[in-house]
């Protein structure tokens, strides 16, 4: 029994042995036992660091100390990274959001593209409203807008919101603030400005392919019907039917909207900071103004003045109170601490990973088989994403299993941006019944489960694998 167990915390093969059980009874847990994410990541964790043969007191610390132990370390570190940013990304999408920017957004690109665009209108839409906004809360906001599109242009539903929904995944999976980025962000640490371009990078040919190539052509060959007790016009704000379900949107009434220019600035704001500061720091020698564009565009201070543009610009100045804003902060952020504890599992996780060596063995293999890092780290968010469903522990777990792997080589900051997006296309690949999001859009646009597999899953498998593509060859080039 010694020799089994010797061989399992010391040989290369039993390494990844362990690796490999640890991760089959994550799933197992989270797919069959139901357990929360975040339960689930910290008692496999906590398993693998004792399986592996770690000390107590580097697992948890001791009665005294346990600042430095990999418990408070792996979830310290990351959510130090991550919290503000993912909590400053929310509350500027609650007050975009709330002033009737989609509205805005929606009349002016419709205005442009005309009834033969709306289809695109409706993807530019999804595309710029998804950047601040999380994806569950675009749908909510934004279905409506399409069940309006859709009925005036009297063409299937499914031509009208999947663009749309290519548009809020896209940006979801590849852009901050959303968390998965931000997350990888730490993870892998890699800066944001590099996520940001890399994100756009790769994420706009996939958006194409899938939201406006696949949307065009499933869109046509599936017709599905507004029903008539979906929406009556579009400032209709009261419970709408889905597919036999209530459907509450409980969407604002805006009688005058912001401009389009107003939300697209405020939008740009952390974006623009955020990359002021990346290529300042690449472009320009040390000196006060690489110091000023250093501090406005950490990505906490530069989020930080988008919002408070935003309290101002949409809201104190359109009559609301600092108590009314005070409120919509509070509420926009309560659905934000168990996303936060997951990705703080989710580090603990591959910081026991990192510290039992298993990431170095890995590492061994990956190089014995002539395996690309970015292919690797692709295949494991793929499969962790179609075993559990959730995007968000893919991503984290991924980025824990590959992390070490990107540290022990010399990497330039757009290399590991580049796997930071595999991981991200992994994370959204073959969206099916264990996914939350697949029952969201199948409810909200009036789908049957085999049409929601026929146009959604395929959407985010085509999304997914584009984006890669794009990745893997910029990465072959520039490693």
């Amino acid at each position: 029994m010694g020799s089994v167990v010797d061989w399992l915390r010391t040989s290369t093969p039993g390494l990844l042995v362990l690796c490999g059980i640890a991760i089959a009874v994550l799933l197992v847990v989270i797919i069959k036992v139901k357990l929360e994410p975040f339960i689930a990541l910290l008692i496999v964790g906590l398993g693998l660091a004792v399986a592996a043969g770690l000390p107590v007191s580097q697992i948890v610390g001791t009665a005294i100390k346990s600042g430095d132990s990999i418990l408070e370390t792996g979830f310290g570190g990351i959510l130090g990274h991550i919290a503000v940013i993912i909590g400053l990304g929310t509350v500027l999408g609650a007050i975009l959001e709330r002033s009737g920017g989609a509205q805005a957004l929606t009349a002016k690109l419709l205005g442009v593209f005309g009834d033969r665009g709306a289809p695109i209108a409706m993807g530019l839409l999804g595309l710029i409203f998804g950047i601040p906004v999380f994806f569950d809360i675009g749908i909510f906001v934004l279905a409506p807008l399409v069940y309006v599109a859709a009925r005036h242009g009297g063409k299937s539903l499914v031509l009208y919101a999947l663009p749309m929904l290519a548009g809020l995944s896209m940006t979801h999976a590849f852009l901050p603030p959303h968390p998965g980025p931000v997350a990888l962000g730490g993870l892998l640490e890699v800066n944001l400005g590099w996520l940001i371009l890399m994100g756009f990078i790769c994420g706009i040919p996939g958006f194409i392919a899938a939201g406006l190539v696949w949307g065009s052509y499933i869109g046509k060959r599936i017709i599905v019907e507004v029903p008539e007790d979906f929406v009556n016009d579009a400032d209709d704000d009261g419970p709408h039917t889905s597919g036999g379900t209530a459907v509450e949107t409980k969407r604002p009434v805006v009688t005058t909207p912001p401009s389009v220019a107003t939300i697209g600035a405020i939008i740009a704001v952390p974006l623009v900071l955020i990359l002021g500061a990346t290529f300042g720091t690449i472009l320009l020698d040390e000196g006060n103004l690489l110091q000023v564009l250093t501090f406005f565009g950490t990505p906490a201070v530069a989020l930080l003045i988008a919002v408070l543009i935003a309290f101002y610009v949409l809201g104190i100045r359109r009559g609301s109170t600092v108590q009314e804003l005070s409120t919509l902060t509070g509420e926009s952020l309560r659905p934000v601490g168990m996303l936060l504890l997951v990705v703080g599992a989710g580090a603990f996780f591959g910081k026991v990973i990192s510290a039992t060596g298993i990431g170095t063995a890995l590492a061994d293999t990956m190089s014995a088989a002539g395996l690309p890092i970015i292919v690797l780290a692709y295949i494991i968010s793929c499969a962790l994403r179609i075993a559990q469903g959730s995007a968000t522990v893919a991503i984290v777990t991924t980025g824990g299993i590959v992390g070490p792997l990107v540290a022990a080589q010399d990497y330039s900051q757009m290399s590991v941006a580049l796997i930071a997006m595999a991981i991200a296309a992994g994370s959204i690949i073959l969206s099916h019944v264990n996914d939350g999001g697949f029952w969201i859009i199948a409810k909200f646009f009036n789908l049957t489960v085999k049409q929601t597999l026929q146009t959604w899953t395929v959407l985010e498998t085509v999304l997914s694998v584009v984006s890669f593509a794009v990745a893997g060859v910029l990465f072959a080039i520039v490693s």
